[in-house]
């Protein structure tokens, strides 16, 4: 699947607003996954102090997990000041309970940025970490574990590389679909063959993504216990692991 473009475009207010209003609404049953992801929280954590959201966006998952656990304290990075914008505004009723941070997480050193907040209860990401290369990917795990409590859970939410290209094809297909469904109640007269030609025509970073089962493995030769794939539609997965200590409940 080809994904979302590099990051210098995210600067761009523009691309960003197509992002939100497009794009994100295509994400199939993107509810119950965000769902299945506080649930996995409230089981490794009673009660979460601080989490982080690494390539946090508009702070759609971060809201979610702050009206979950009422008392945690969010640490939100991105590398795009237009997405921290839309965050902030997002994110304005919890004001005091959030610090945003401009950094950007793929490159070597961004941990010393979020250092205030750990150890992490939690560290979550949603359609981020996809466009670092596989080696790049499990430097972030390893840095990711680093900044864990015992027994905080680590949660991707993610792009992973189709097993063929006949899955991959079924995705594509279903995300043209939802998209031009957003399209239409803006534009009534734009063509479904419009919204495909756009789609195949963005920056393709689909060499990046990695196999579901090679991440779960670097997941475990790190140390990360409780690895598993907890929900997964075609290409996009909610996987991860926790660190040693409280573990989740059998």
């Amino acid at each position: 699947m080809s994904d979302f473009p590099p990051s210098p475009s995210w600067e761009n207010p523009e691309l960003v607003q197509h992002f939100l209003q497009n794009v994100r609404g295509a994400i199939p049953i993107a509810i119950e996954q965000i769902d299945m992801m506080l649930r996995l929280i409230s089981a490794a954590r009673e009660r979460v102090a601080t989490f982080l959201d690494l390539g946090c966006g508009d702070g759609l998952l971060a809201a979610a997990i702050l009206d979950d656990q009422p008392t945690a304290r969010a640490f939100l990075i991105d590398e795009s000041e237009a997405m921290l914008g839309v965050a902030r505004r997002r994110l304005d009723r919890h004001a005091g309970r959030v610090e945003f941070i401009h950094a950007d997480f793929q490159q070597p050193g961004w941990s010393s940025r979020v250092a205030t907040g750990a150890p992490y209860d939690a560290i979550v990401s949603a359609f981020a970490i996809h466009r670092a290369s596989a080696q790049r990917k499990r430097q972030i795990y390893g840095e990711v574990f680093a900044l864990l409590a015992p027994g905080g859970l680590f949660l991707n939410f993610e792009c992973v590389a189709s097993a063929t290209r006949w899955t991959e094809s079924v995705l594509d297909d279903y995300l043209i679909d939802a998209i031009f469904g957003e399209a239409i109640k803006r534009s009534p007269g734009k063509k479904r063959s419009e919204i495909a030609r756009e789609y195949y025509d963005r920056p393709a970073n689909a060499r990046t993504l990695a196999p579901l089962e090679v991440q779960c493995d670097w997941l475990r030769e790190i140390g990360f216990e409780n690895v598993d794939c907890f929900l997964k539609v075609l290409e996009l997965a909610v996987f991860g692991g926790q660190r040693a200590g409280e573990k989740c409940e059998s």
